[in-house]
């Protein structure tokens, strides 16, 4: 984050009170959490785009060769 973001933010929470800066950080906190998280996702899912393409296309063969059965969710 650039220094003028922080620069920013820091102004904006300086004309809150003490107890509204702990709330926005709390905020701030579970926002970044999950926007990490989700970088997380993102780039795990990038790394195995290839293969998923690969078992999909595998599966749609098997199933053209009629070598696949529907799964029944009763069974499990």
């Amino acid at each position: 984050m650039s220094t003028t973001s922080i620069a920013t933010v820091t102004k904006m929470m300086e004309t809150l009170s003490e107890p509204m800066q702990q709330i926005v950080v709390v905020h701030l906190y579970e926002l970044i959490v999950d926007l990490r998280d989700e970088e997380m996702w993102d780039k795990t899912f990038q790394r195995t785009q290839d293969a998923l393409a690969t078992a999909a296309e595998c599966t749609r063969q098997q199933i053209e060769a009629g070598l696949a059965t529907p799964l029944n969710l009763d069974d499990l």
